[in-house]
């Protein structure tokens, strides 16, 4: 069985998102279930996946998820939700106000 490098998002318990990247998408939602994922999600269980993408390769899915991890709730909510015109206006930084013209 062939894997493929994933960057995905889970929705914990609590509500809250936790975001990872893998080389086997389904084992790795199963190990966050079973406790044996991350402390994060460990303590927010059960998860449920939200989102996932497939990558080409490993390193592409790794920096996609570092990248995920600095946004805020609102732009995950907008990644998962497939609303991709949305991205780049939130990508204002939360402590500066876009301009208004």
């Amino acid at each position: 069985m062939k894997t493929c490098p994933w960057t995905y998002i889970l929705e914990c318990a609590d509500g809250s998102f936790y975001v990872g990247s893998t080389v086997d998408l389904e084992a790795r939602v199963w190990q966050h279930n079973e406790g044996e994922g991350a402390v994060y999600t460990k303590r927010r269980l059960p998860v449920t996946l939200a989102w996932a993408a497939e990558f080409e390769r490993i390193d592409d899915a790794f920096a996609f998820e570092k990248q995920v991890r600095g946004w805020r709730r609102e732009k995950r909510m907008a990644l998962i939700e497939e609303r991709y015109d949305e991205l780049p206006a939130l990508a204002v930084g939360y402590w500066r106000k876009p301009s208004a013209g």
